[in-house]
């Protein structure tokens, strides 16, 4: 812990936010117990005077950011120079049983299972995620699942950033003690800065964190407003789901499906994306994406608390799962963009394609 506390404009908004390296996070704005600072835009915004109390660029996961640190912090070591994503403890594909679950999920619902077994035998009393706005077509927002039918109303895919910080911090409003965190892989960076800190208000509750595998996420103003809806004239009340396999597919209620090229969509890729280093969240208990499968999740299980609880799931008979090796091309695809993604800090310059998370 730094020995001089730093307000946000010494720190975040001189070497974070005005630098574009801030990822939208609002873990900043989360903490601040004086309530100094609003999520605009995608942004904190300092809304009046700084207290000073030093907290905020301890938690964000862009300010003194140290890879070997936190690697200690949640392995007790720092990953080999061989374990292109990161280090875990077994790699399997999943796929939910339940077949509302995979009715509603993007691919395999391995996440939307497993959140759905922590809820309903007590293991979690809630899940900071994703959702959607009320009003605002396929506009992403953070939400609080408390429930099963919560789970399954917000599965699926967001090709926007939603701060899903804030939904945690709704799970600590509402004093709910155990609590599941599903996020971006800077989201993760995020989380574990909190219980590294430790800011214990917000760790204490977490039970297990599940890591989207993530290349990059695109503007909602440009990839939706600008390209989807003006240039493609597609309505967005038409739409029945969004994939990525090899390009963007929008899958309208009449049958059709519409594609976008990924060259295409590159130019609406949030800015702070193109100076991230993880794609396979490789800091999360548990790591999950679509990596080209159909009907199935590549899942990573990272930490012994993340494998435990992945198992019950499986024990209770929520998910099914195989071997990762029958799936050659989803491992070969994992390891290339996890190499990528390590070049973006010297290269700027990264792939452009979106794992799909469930």
């Amino acid at each position: 812990m730094q020995s001089h506390k730093l307000s946000f404009e010494e720190s975040l908004e001189k070497d974070v936010v005005s630098t574009h390296q801030c990822v939208g996070c609002a873990t900043c704005v989360v903490v601040c117990p004086f309530n100094c600072l609003e999520y605009d835009r995608g942004q904190p915004r300092l809304v009046k005077k700084c207290e000073v109390c030093g907290i905020c660029p301890q938690v964000c996961p862009k300010y003194n950011w140290s890879w070997s640190k936190t690697e200690k912090f949640v392995f007790g070591r720092q990953r080999k120079e061989n374990e292109d994503f990161g280090i875990y403890r077994r790699l399997t594909l999943a796929q939910a049983t339940d077949k509302k679950i995979l009715k509603k999920c993007q691919d395999g619902g391995a996440v939307s299972a497993l959140l759905v077994h922590a809820l309903q035998n007590g293991i979690i009393k809630g899940a900071a995620l994703s959702g959607l706005a009320v009003d605002k077509p396929l506009y992403p927002m953070p939400k609080l699942a408390t429930t099963p039918k919560e789970v399954l109303e917000n599965a699926g895919t967001r090709y926007s950033y939603s701060p899903n910080m804030l939904a945690l911090q709704e799970g600590v409003k509402q004093k709910k003690k155990s609590l599941a965190f599903v996020g971006t892989p800077c989201q993760i960076h995020a989380i574990r800065k909190l219980q590294m800190f430790p800011l214990k208000k917000y760790s204490n509750p977490l039970q297990f964190t599940v890591g989207l595998m993530c290349t990059e996420s695109f503007t909602y103003s440009g990839l939706f407003e600008k390209h989807l809806s003006k240039n493609m004239g597609i309505d967005f009340n038409d739409i029945e789901k969004m994939n990525i396999k090899g390009k963007i597919l929008v899958s309208l209620k009449s049958g059709e499906t519409k594609s976008v090229s990924l060259s295409e969509a590159k130019q609406y890729t949030r800015e702070s994306c193109h100076l991230c280093d993880d794609f396979s969240a490789e800091l999360a208990d548990i790591s999950a994406g679509g990596l080209g499968l159909s009907g199935w999740t590549f899942v990573i299980l990272r930490t012994e608390n993340g494998e435990k609880t992945f198992d019950d799931a499986v024990a209770a008979g929520m998910l099914r799962t195989r071997a990762a090796d029958e799936e050659p091309f989803a491992l070969t695809l994992l390891t290339k963009l996890s190499k990528k993604k390590r070049k973006n800090l010297q290269e700027a310059d990264s792939f452009t394609l979106l794992s799909e998370p469930v």
